[in-house]
C-alpha cells in the first residue's frame, strides 16, 4: 500500500527586481493541521540579507528528517523489548561534498543519540546497538537517499544507505 505525503512550499517575490539575483530566499513550509515552518536556503549558499539565518533550509530539514525517523523507529523498538526510554537526544550532522560529477550532495549525515533509560530492565551495549541497527535498517528516509548514515559509537561496516 502506497502512502502520500504532502507539503507546501510557498514563495512570494514581494517586489523585488528579481533578475538581479537580489530576492529573499525566505519562504513558508505548510505541513498537515497548517503546521508552517518559515524555510529558506542556507547562508552559506545565499548570502544574508537574501537567505533567512532563522529559517530550516532543505539541507537541515534533511538531517533533522533522518535523525528523527531513526529516533522514531529506536522508541518504537526499545518499548517492543520492554526497555524505557526517558529522553533522546540526537545533534545530528549532515556533510556536503562533490559527487564524481563535480555537484554538491549531502554525502554523510552522522547521527549522535544520546538515551536516557529508566526502569528495572536496562539495555546491554549489544542490545543498544541492536537496536539502532534495526531503527536504521527500517528509517524510511535512510532508505531514500544516497547519503551514508553512520551513528556515533556504533561499529559497522554500511558504506550503503539499508
Amino acid at each position: 500500500m502506497a502512502h502520500e505525503y504532502r507539503a507546501t512550499v510557498d514563495w512570494s517575490r514581494d517586489g523585488a527586481v528579481f533578475t538581479d539575483g537580489k530576492y529573499g530566499r525566505g519562504h513558508r513550509w505548510i505541513f498537515d493541521g497548517d503546521v508552517e515552518v518559515p524555510g529558506s536556503s542556507a547562508p552559506s549558499s545565499v548570502p544574508l540579507p537574501y537567505s533567512r539565518a532563522d529559517a530550516v533550509d532543505p539541507e537541515e530539514a534533511l538531517c533533522a528528517s533522518v535523525s528523527a525517523c531513526h529516533m522514531l523507529f529506536f522508541l518504537a523498538f526499545a518499548a517492543k523489548k520492554g526497555f524505557v526510554v526517558d529522553s533522546y537526544r540526537d545533534e545530528a550532522v549532515a556533510t556536503m561534498s562533490r559527487n564524481e560529477r563535480g555537484k554538491l550532495f549531502v554525502s554523510a549525515i552522522a547521527l549522535n543519540p544520546q538515551v536516557a533509560f529508566s526502569g528495572e530492565k536496562r539495555p546491554s551495549e549489544a542490545e543498544l546497538a541492536d537496536i539502532h541497527h534495526r531503527a536504521h535498517a527500517e528509517c524510511y528516509i535512510a532508505n531514500s537517499i544516497l547519503a551514508e548514515v553512520t551513528i556515533a559509537g556504533l561499529a559497522h561496516a554500511e558504506t550503503e544507505p539499508a
